[in-house]
């Protein structure tokens, strides 16, 4: 049976490869291993910080090398190929203004600010989108998920004990 609660997902695992794998789903990513890493789990900043950026950037990695070959599998076909030429092409426009006004430093923004809709999954989409290259966007998709993670890292830290001298 599946649980709605992630820390039993991958309890099975050892700790640190449970928040690894947590950061690598969409649903979680590290916005919510770095917490259980550290609360739940009771690993070390250090380990629970690395695992979570590791594991938060694996599946960036492959989106960012697989969508362009989607794409263009996509494209091909008759029913929905110019559909999704016709919405992608939309939304390029939409925020092509936006993109080419901030440059890199928005790409590394989106993804380090920690809220919902925004990590490496989204990320690597967006460079997508953007026709950023591989080779330009996964650096700064690294660089948004250290700045997420450290802020993660600091909230969970802080809030949690703020929240302990408070209620216990």
């Amino acid at each position: 049976m599946i649980t709605l609660n992630p820390t039993m997902w991958f309890s099975s695992l050892p700790h640190e490869w449970s928040v690894f794998f947590l950061s690598m789903l969409p649903i979680t990513e590290l916005r919510a291993a770095i917490p259980i890493g550290l609360s739940v789990y009771h690993l070390s900043i250090p380990m629970t910080w690395v695992m979570a950026v590791f594991g938060n950037l694996v599946p960036s990695f492959f989106l960012l090398l697989l969508l362009p070959r989607l794409h263009e599998w996509i494209i091909r076909q008759k029913c929905i190929g110019p559909l999704f030429k016709k919405k992608l092409e939309d939304a390029e426009r939409y925020f092509s203004g936006n993109h080419a006004k901030y440059g890199a430093i928005a790409l590394v923004v989106f993804v380090g600010i920690p809220l919902p809709m925004t990590g490496a999954w989204t990320g690597s989409l967006a460079s997508f989108i953007f026709k950023i290259p591989f080779k330009k966007s996964f650096p700064l998709i690294t660089l948004g998920v250290g700045l997420a993670a450290t802020i993660v890292t600091l909230l969970t830290i802080f809030a949690g004990g703020a929240w302990r001298a408070l209620f216990m």
